[in-house]
């Protein structure tokens, strides 16, 4: 989905009261993201995501009831428009910084405080890390080397075989389980929690090891990690599953890459840098966000 198609659908879905071409694009992933008006409208890649749009709506929801700075939904439904899910949401505050490590940290203590929910009011489903990386591959299509996209698959079923058996530290139950600054958005009210689809009832650390693998493979400065680690109370390097949910995250966000690939030359050629990387068993390539 480009962002011409986006639109189109931003369109049909009737949901705002101005034209959709004069809507912001926010953002280009898994979902396109439009700012107009006091709105945040989020457009799925595919109808697979359908699901998913509605459990984030209903977490957004539970996590209103629980205290947890968070978006909030604009519409309670998710509705299905030419095939992909859209929903509607309150646009936040404009920023008055860049969201810090410490702002994410501060924002997953509450999170990882938080029992999980009764199945009757919200089914948090487990982190499925490794669960998209067959679509995401099916969707590279032919841009990719079928010879990179079977590694990853099988990588896929390795680390997915290790994390089952993996005992945590920390107790489990719910996670952000994309937790990054770039999630988190910094109001005049203080840190908010952004983009809860991935929320999850799984092992606390998932949420830690991100962090993690930013400050080895993304570039995030030593003293920026340690702010998050201090600010939590705890670094999840310490703990001997680390490496395992590394592996299984790294494996994953190759993946997501390469559904771009179609489209985005650029994305492709980050694409093959993370594959030889992985082949090569170097954790010192430096990995750029797409």
């Amino acid at each position: 989905m480009d962002e011409a198609r986006a639109r189109d659908v931003l369109a049909a879905a009737g949901v705002l009261t101005g034209p959709a071409e004069d809507a912001r694009l926010l953002a280009l992933g898994e979902n396109a993201v439009f700012a107009a008006g006091d709105l945040v409208v989020k457009v799925g890649r595919d109808a697979e995501l359908l699901d998913r749009a509605r459990n984030e709506l209903a977490i957004a929801v539970w996590l209103a009831e629980a205290g947890v700075p968070a978006v909030r939904a604009a519409d309670p439904g998710a509705r299905l428009v030419e095939g992909h899910p859209v929903t509607v949401w309150h646009r936040l505050s404009d920023a008055v910084r860049p969201a810090e490590p410490r702002d994410l940290a501060e924002l997953l203590r509450l999170v990882h405080a938080l029992p999980t929910p009764s199945s009757d009011v919200l089914a948090l489903p487990p982190r499925e890390l490794l669960g998209g990386v067959e679509r995401w591959l099916r969707l590279a299509g032919d841009a990719v080397d079928p010879a990179d996209a079977g590694y990853l698959r099988e990588r896929r079923d390795g680390f997915a075989a290790a994390a089952a058996a993996l005992t945590p530290r920390l107790s489990p139950g719910p996670i952000h389980g994309d937790a990054l600054p770039r999630n988190v958005h910094v109001g005049p009210d203080g840190p908010v929690l952004v983009d809860l689809e991935t929320f999850s009832a799984d092992l606390r650390e998932h949420d830690l090891v991100v962090m993690a693998l930013s400050r080895d493979r993304y570039g995030l400065p030593a003293e920026a990690y340690d702010s998050f680690t201090e600010t939590y109370g705890w670094d999840v390097r310490e703990w001997e599953g680390c490496r395992v949910l590394r592996g299984a995250r790294e494996t994953a966000s190759c993946a997501w890459v390469a559904q771009h690939a179609p489209s985005n030359p650029r994305a492709r050629a980050e694409f093959e840098r993370r594959v030889a990387s992985l082949r090569d068993g170097d954790e010192t390539v430096r990995w750029y966000p797409f």
